[in-house]
Parts: structure tokens; C-alpha cells; sequence
């Protein structure tokens, strides 16, 4: 990094403000802010360090002090952005919730994490109010949309904003200082709240040059919802830390919106989903050609394994790559990707970042030779690597083994040092002494011309063990019929095997997703099978 760490400060929020000032950026874009009728603000790393200071001394003067916990609950608007810099200056931990969240998803992990404090907007109130009295440590709440207080404990933005100093002195912190606090959901039980330390910002940093490939000329859009890892770690600290330009939207999703944006902004490189893409592969490429794309350099994705189809669109529509990248909430940065520079081969997670010790291991801890499918590690100690499961240190535990953090996926190597995705440890399906992986089985769907999103899932069979079921979602022109299911499973049968062919398949509306893009083939075997899905709070609506 280029002096970016100086007598041992990590604070993030003083890396992507203050420290951006101190090497003569101030007076450079930090945001291009667009609302979502697209109106422009830009904001300097100056003012964002300005803004981020009072913020700072607004929690302080609320009695935030190190290691409280305070959240965001907004859509993606500056304030966001402000209260999560001003937070960690404080040394508080800050988290993120998605805005759109329920009364149980706000209860679990406001309750779990005692937060103190939480910002967000008037319209949240009654939600809030339904749960408050089993929050006994949330102290206040601060509403972005109100100009005066409307209690001793729940206070206008605006009003703290206005009487709170920019003037502030970040705290000398450490690398192992806690910092970022992101829940995950699992099939079972509570969602378990994975924290982060300061010490994350060295790969982020690292990463977003190294595998991103973005520099400080570059105007880089991270399209991400900062309740998820990707628009904390890529959508605010990587890019910020480093002096980058970032555009950030407060609007959905529109494929005409967005690629008015690339166009109109001059994006040069691109950070997205998979489902946005499967999305935008939903148009023609007539649409597409009236876009001059010429500024953008090249797509990276993240969320889930990116299918091949995807790919091959993307070179064919937009005459760009698309840079596969995977990681965990639980790793923080990327670990394994594609990137400028190396040979894609779709459907591949790339091979691993540079420092990053990864394995593919059997399950008594043995490693596998090269094409053997078996659990996906990676040797522990990387600087982004979570510091713990917040009050479970139990769950922690669980997941090292011999130094390895065992990250639940499947996957194997090919003798050229690729990575491929096979599924979830619990996603593999087991059908007649055959293991399938279901992402290769939805890879194959995708390239049907009828489908546009598909999932795919194993259920118990009284004679395979269990048996393969595809969920599919068509493009708006198709319709399903005997021909179309036909059709499809002929194709599986020919593209993979007839192992592979699903035994049934089911048309839906839409595939359920979290909020990361990634498929939730746990709701989909809970609605098949009639059970109880589990936490259900980062399921896209």
C-alpha cells in the first residue's frame, strides 16, 4: 500500500477520509452520489472526511465508545455512508442491516449484538417499536427524515448533525481493533453475526487493485447493498481507502437505468451480481448496442458461482469480460478469483490471490489429489480473515481444523491451479452413489433459450438416495409446456449425463435469492419437502 499505514492507524474510517486528505486528495471525488430520479452529488474526500468527523462526535456525544455496537438500517443513500465511517472512527463496531428487513431479522441481531445505537428512517419507527422493549441495550435511535428530535431517545440527523464539531481526533487503532459486524443466515438456527477487525482493510485494499484491477483514474461502480459484505468491503472500504472514485445509485434495478449510468458516468470498471447479470441477459442485444459502453474496461462478479452462459453473453452483447470472484462474509476480502490478466475459463473461480494458502481437503483432513471434488479450506491467519462469531465462539471453533478454516463449500483443482465450484457441502447431491454438483446442473439449464433463472436441489428417494430437482424461471416471451420440459431434460441428458437429468422439474415465478444474489436452494427444498425454511430475512422479495 502507498503509505497508507502510518504509526500502526488501521482506523477505516480515517483511511478512506482523513488519510485521503493527508496525501493530497481532498479535493477529489470520493462519491458521485446519483438519487434515484438520478439526481448528481459529488462528494469530496474533504467533505466526506468533514461529514464522517461530526458523525463521529454525534456518537460520542450519545456516550458510543469503543467496541459498542451501532447500526445502519438505510437503503443505499449518503448517509449510509457517513454514519458507517463515523462509527468506526469512534472505534465502534458498525453494522449493516438491509433495509427492507422484518421485525424478527431487526430483533435477532439488534438483541444478539446489544447494539447501542441504530440509524435509519421515520418509516422503520413502528417496526422498531414492536420489538423495543426486548432491546434493553439500544440506548437511541437516529432518523435521517425528521428535522427536530421526537423524543429524548429517538433524534433528527440534521439537528446532531448541525450542532456536532468536524473537528476529531480518530483514536490510534490497532489492526486487531474490532470493526465491521455482517449476519449470516443458515439453514438452521440463528444467524450468527461474523466480526471483522481493521486489520481487513490491507486485503481489501490489496484485492480491489490487484483483482478488481481498478486505479486511482478509474470511476469504479460497486452495485452491492451495504447489508452485505461485498458493499462494505468493495462499495466503501477498498475503493476509499485507495483514493477511487466511486459511483454510488440510490435507485433499483433497470436495466436501462443502469446501463445509462455505465454510459453517462464513465464507468471504467464494474463490480455486480450474477442474478444482475442473468437479469440483464433477459434483453436483446439490439437493446445493448445503443449504449456506448467504450469507457468500461471490464465486469467483475461476485455473490455466487457465475455460469459459463454469462460469460460467453457478456463477450457476445457487451464485448467484455466478465471477472468471476469468490468469497465469504466470514473471509472479507476476495480469496480466489479470475482477473485482468489471466486466462477465464467459464464456470472457474479462478486460482487463489496471491498469499492466500487454499486446499481441497477430505474430510479427515487429508488433501486431494487434482479433479477430486472435497472441502474447500484455506489456511488460516489471511488479514481479513473474521475474528469471531459474536457470542459463539463455539460455531468458531467448529469451522478450523489443523489450521485450515473449512468454508463449507465444495470444490476441486484442475491440474492447472483453477478452482471450480462444485456446491454447499450440504447443496452436493448424493443420486444413486453419483455425486452431482446442482451449480453444474443449473449452468446447463441456463443455456435452454427458454430459461432465464433456474435452481436446483436434491430431495430424498427411496431408491437414488435422492433424486434431482430443477426449479426453473422462464424469460417473459416463453411459456411451459411437454414440449419444453422435454426439451430441457434432453438437453441435460446431452450437455452432462443422464445421471444428471432432473427427475422433476418445476416452473416458478422466481428463484429465491439473498440479498448477495446467491440462490437459496435451502428455501427451495424446504418448499418442496413442506418444512420450515428457517431464517428467512435476507431472501429477496
Amino acid at each position: 500500500m502507498e503509505n497508507l499505514i502510518v504509526d500502526n492507524q488501521y482506523n477505516i474510517g480515517f483511511l478512506c477520509t482523513g488519510r485521503q486528505c493527508q496525501l493530497g486528495r481532498g479535493d477529489r471525488v470520493a462519491m458521485r452520489w446519483l438519487s434515484p430520479s438520478l439526481e448528481r452529488r459529488d462528494y469530496s474526500f474533504a467533505e466526506l472526511d468533514r461529514l464522517t468527523s461530526r458523525f463521529a462526535n454525534v456518537l460520542q456525544g450519545l456516550g458510543v465508545s469503543a467496541q459498542d455496537v451501532f447500526f445502519t438500517y438505510l437503503p443505499k443513500m449518503p448517509e449510509q455512508f457517513v454514519a458507517f465511517l463515523g462509527a468506526l472512527k469512534v472505534q465502534a463496531i458498525a453494522g449493516t442491516l438491509f433495509s427492507n428487513f422484518g421485525d424478527d431479522a431487526l430483533l435477532d441481531r439488534l438483541g444478539d449484538s446489544c447494539a447501542k445505537g441504530i440509524i435509519t428512517k421515520k418509516s422503520s419507527l413502528k417496526k422498531l417499536a414492536r420489538i423495543r422493549d426486548r432491546l434493553p441495550h439500544l440506548r437511541f435511535i437516529i432518523l435521517v427524515d425528521v428535522e427536530e428530535h421526537l423524543s429524548a431517545d429517538t433524534l433528527s440527523y440534521s439537528r446532531l448533525m448541525a450542532e456536532g464539531s468536524e473537528l476529531f481526533t480518530v483514536p490510534a487503532t490497532p489492526p486487531e481493533t474490532p470493526s465491521v459486524l455482517h449476519y449470516t443466515s443458515g439453514s438452521t438456527g440463528k444467524p450468527k453475526g461474523v466480526l471483522h477487525a481493521h486489520r481487513s482493510v490491507a486485503l481489501q485494499s490489496l484485492t480491489t487493485q490487484n483483482v478488481l484491477g481498478v486505479t486511482r483514474d478509474d470511476i469504479f461502480w460497486c452495485t452491492a447493498d451495504q447489508g452485505w459484505v461485498t458493499g462494505t468491503s468493495y462499495g466503501i472500504i477498498g475503493p476509499w481507502c485507495l483514493g477511487i472514485t466511486q459511483v454510488h445509485f440510490g435507485g433499483g434495478y433497470d436495466p436501462g437505468t443502469w446501463f445509462g449510468i455505465l454510459q453517462e458516468q464513465g464507468v471504467t470498471v464494474w463490480y455486480t451480481a450474477p442474478t444482475a447479470l442473468r437479469m440483464l441477459m433477459r434483453e436483446t442485444d439490439d437493446f445493448y448496442a445503443g449504449f456506448d459502453l467504450g469507457r468500461l474496461r471490464h465486469i467483475c462478479s461476485v455473490g455466487e458461482p457465475l455460469n459459463p452462459e454469462a460469460i460467453q453473453w457478456a463477450r457476445r452483447a457487451l464485448g467484455k469480460e466478465v471477472y468471476d470472484t469468490w468469497f465469504q462474509t466470514e473471509t472479507g476480502a476476495i480469496m480466489i478469483a479470475n482477473r485482468p490478466g489471466l486466462e477465464v475459463r467459464p464456470g472457474s473461480m479462478g486460482v487463489p490471490v496471491s498469499g492466500i494458502g487454499v486446499a481441497i481437503l477430505a474430510e479427515d483432513g487429508s488433501p486431494l489429489p487434482d479433479g477430486a471434488a472435497g472441502n474447500l479450506c484455506l489456511r488460516e491467519g489471511w488479514p481479513s480473515m473474521f475474528s469471531t462469531y459474536l457470542n459463539n465462539n463455539a460455531a468458531y471453533a467448529s469451522r478450523f481444523r489443523n489450521g485450515f478454516y473449512y468454508t463449507g463449500d465444495t470444490a476441486y483443482r484442475d491440474p492447472d491451479g483453477y478452482y471450480w465450484f462444485c456446491g454447499r457441502n450440504d447443496d452436493i447431491i448424493n443420486t444413486s452413489g453419483h455425486l452431482i454438483s446442482p451449480f453444474e446442473i443449473e449452468s446447463s439449464l441456463l443455456e435452454v433459450a427458454e430459461v432465464a433463472e433456474a435452481g436446483v436441489i436434491g430431495v430424498p428417494d427411496e431408491l437414488a438416495y435422492e433424486k434431482i430437482v430443477a426449479f426453473v424461471s422462464l424469460h417473459r416471451q416463453a411459456s411451459y409446456d411437454p414440449q419444453l420440459e422435454l426439451k430441457i431434460r434432453l438437453y441435460v441428458s446431452n450437455r452432462l449425463s443422464t445421471v444428471a437429468t432432473p427427475a422433476e422439474i418445476i416452473c416458478i415465478d422466481a428463484i429465491p435469492k439473498n440479498k448477495s444474489g446467491k440462490i437459496m436452494r435451502r428455501v427451495l427444498k424446504a418448499r418442496y419437502l413442506g418444512l420450515d425454511a428457517g431464517d428467512l430475512s435476507t431472501v429477496e422479495e
